[in-house]
C-alpha cells in the first residue's frame, strides 16, 4: 500500500513543480504585455557580463554569511552539525527551493540533509525554525530602518501597507510564543510514550537555544547584514539598468517584495518578487521597465546561485561518503 502512494506522492510533487513554474512564466509574461519592450531591452543591454559576475561572486560571498548563521542558530539548539554538514543542509536548501517539488520550499531538502547528519533530528528542526524567525525579524528590521529614513517623504498610499507588515510581525511572533506556552502542556498530556519522547526532544532544544539568547542575537545581526548585502547589490543593479533610487528606498520596498514572494504561488517567488517591486517603487517615480529589468537580472542571480548551490552541495555529499562510510 504505501509503495503505491510513493510513486503517486512523487507525480504530485512534479506536477506541483510545473504548475509554479508555469505560474512565474505568466506572471512575468503579464509584466512583459503590461510594459513597453524597448525600455526593459535597453535596460537589460547595459549590464554587462563582468558587472553580473561581480555582483555574483559578492551574493556567493554573502551565502556564506547566511550558511553561518544557520549553523550557529542550528547548534545552538544541540543539533551537533559541522560547518561542511551545515554547508551541505544549506545548499540543499538554495538549490531545493528553486528545482525540487516541494509544497514548502527548500526547507524539505534542508532538514532531510540536516536530519540525516545529526544526532539530534528535533534540534535540526527547532533550529531551523528559529533561524526562520530570524529571517522574518532581519527584513522587519531593514523595513523599519528604510521607515525611520524616510520620515515624512513616505508615500502615503504605502503608509498603511508599511504599519500593517510590522504590527503583523509583531504580534505573529506574540502569538506563536503565548501559543507555545499554552499548549506546552496539553501537548504532552496523554500521548504516547514516542510521541511523548519526540516532544520532550524538541522541548529540550528549544531550552537548549533560549540558552544561548547571545547566538540568536548574533544570528539576527548577520542575517540582518546579509539581507542588507543583497539590498545594496539589488540597488547597485538597478543603478546598471538606469535606475537611481536612494538607498533607504530600497531599504524599504526589497523586504516588502521579499515577503510578498514567500506566498506559495509561484517556485521560488519568481515573478511575484519582481510585480512586488514595480508596485512599491511606483509611487516613488521608478520606472516601471527598468525596475522589471534590476528584477529579472536579480532573478537570473538567484537562479545561478542555486545551480552552483546544488553542484556545491553534491561535491560536499560526495566527499563526506567516504570519510563517513556510508
Amino acid at each position: 500500500m504505501r509503495a503505491d502512494r510513493q510513486p503517486t506522492k512523487f507525480s504530485r510533487g512534479w506536477i506541483f513543480l510545473v504548475l509554479r513554474w508555469a505560474a512565474a512564466l505568466l506572471v512575468l509574461g503579464i509584466l512583459f504585455y503590461l510594459l513597453p519592450v524597448a525600455p526593459l531591452r535597453s535596460a537589460l543591454a547595459r549590464v554587462p557580463l563582468t558587472r553580473f559576475i561581480t555582483v555574483l561572486l559578492i551574493y556567493l560571498v554573502a551565502l556564506t554569511g547566511g550558511i553561518a548563521k544557520w549553523h550557529t542558530v542550528v547548534n545552538s539548539a544541540g543539533a551537533q552539525l559541522s560547518f561542511a554538514a551545515s554547508a551541505r543542509c544549506y545548499t540543499s536548501g538554495l538549490f531545493g527551493a528553486l528545482f525540487l517539488p516541494s509544497i514548502i520550499g527548500g526547507d524539505v531538502a534542508r532538514l532531510a540533509v540536516g536530519i540525516s547528519r545529526s544526532p539530534r533530528p528535533a534540534a535540526v528542526i527547532t533550529g531551523n525554525v528559529a533561524d526562520r524567525f530570524l529571517d522574518v525579524a532581519a527584513q522587519l528590521t531593514l523595513i523599519s530602518l528604510g521607515l525611520m529614513l524616510l520620515p515624512g517623504s513616505l508615500p502615503v498610499p504605502l503608509q498603511a501597507p508599511a504599519k500593517r507588515v510590522l504590527f503583523a510581525g509583531v504580534v505573529g511572533a506574540a502569538a506563536f510564543l503565548g501559543l507555545v506556552l499554552a499548549l506546552h502542556r496539553p501537548i504532552l498530556r496523554g500521548r504516547s510514550i514516542r510521541i511523548r519522547r519526540r516532544l520532550a526532544q524538541l522541548r529540550h532544544a528549544i531550552r537548549a537555544v533560549s540558552r544561548r539568547p547571545w547566538r540568536l542575537v548574533f544570528g539576527w545581526l548577520l542575517g540582518t547584514s546579509v539581507q542588507g548585502t543583497y539590498v545594496v547589490l539589488t540597488a547597485l543593479l538597478g543603478i546598471t539598468c538606469g535606475l537611481r533610487l536612494p538607498l533607504r528606498v530600497w531599504l524599504f520596498a526589497w523586504p516588502l517584495a521579499k515577503i510578498a514572494a514567500v506566498m506559495p504561488i509561484t517556485q521560488g517567488g519568481i515573478g511575484v518578487r519582481e510585480a512586488a517591486l514595480v508596485v512599491l517603487l511606483a509611487p516613488f517615480g521608478a520606472p516601471a521597465s527598468q525596475v522589471l529589468a534590476t528584477g529579472i537580472v536579480w532573478e537570473g542571480m538567484i537562479i545561478t546561485a542555486g545551480l552552483l548551490a546544488g553542484l556545491t552541495a553534491f561535491l560536499l555529499r560526495y566527499s563526506q561518503f567516504p570519510r563517513s562510510g556510508r
